[in-house]
This record gives structure tokens, sequence and C-alpha cells, in this order.
């Protein structure tokens, strides 16, 4: 939703983007943000692509908000890995996308979480 404001800029921390957010999204956004960092407590948080994501070993998540929706960024590959599980949702090419007031389960996201941070550690190990 809040992608810049013009007397404050780009946030700078995942506080200061939630912040921004109308107070609908903020609360499933706070949830949200403690359920990733509940399954990926290793995981450093900031601000990429003007929006709150994670990383360990390469990106594991990140999520926005938007005018009429929410979206978490799961990847590609785990999304495949998933799709049974989401096909209720609208899903794009990495993309999941979600009503404010209908938020993903939390399993789920933990889920998409572990399975990315996986992933990750996966091609790290293989670079080695």
């Amino acid at each position: 939703m809040r992608k810049s404001d013009a007397k404050r800029g780009p946030a700078r921390d995942v506080d200061e983007y939630l912040a921004g957010v109308p107070e609908d999204a903020r609360a499933t956004l706070v949830k949200l943000r403690q359920t990733i960092k509940a399954a990926a407590p290793m995981a450093s948080e900031g601000i990429s692509y003007q929006m709150p994501m994670y990383k360990h070993h390469g990106m594991v998540v990140g999520f926005a908000a938007f005018k009429d929706h929410c979206s978490i960024f799961p990847g590609s590959a785990v999304m495949d890995a998933y799709k049974e599980q989401l096909k209720h949702y609208d899903t794009s090419k990495g993309t999941i996308r979600f009503a404010a007031n209908k938020p993903l389960p939390a399993t789920l996201v933990k889920k998409l979480v572990r399975a990315r941070i996986k992933e990750n550690e996966a091609r790290a190990n293989r670079k080695k």
C-alpha cells in the first residue's frame, strides 16, 4: 500500500512500513510477520523492493499491502510444491494474494517459509 510517502520517503524498516499501512491490513500483516519470524528465527528482516523481506541464504519471503489485497512472496518453486493447498487463493508465479480480512492460515505460512529455508540452505550447501 505505502510504497513511499511524499514527506517521509520509502520505509526504512518493517515497523515503519507497517505504520504506513491501513489498519485492517496492518493487523493482518503484523500477524503474518510474527508467523514468519517464528518459522524463520535465523532470517534477517529488512526492506527490499520497498517491502518487508526476510533473508537466509537468499530471499526467503516478502510481503506487502496493496489497495485491495495483501500479498506474500515465497517464490515459485515452493508454491509449486504446495499448489494443492494454494488452489483456493489468487496466485501467480511466486505470489499469493489474499484479502486482509481473510489471511493465510499460520500453518500454511510456516510450511511455505520452512520449505523456502530448506531450498535456500540446500542451494548454499551445493555451492560449498
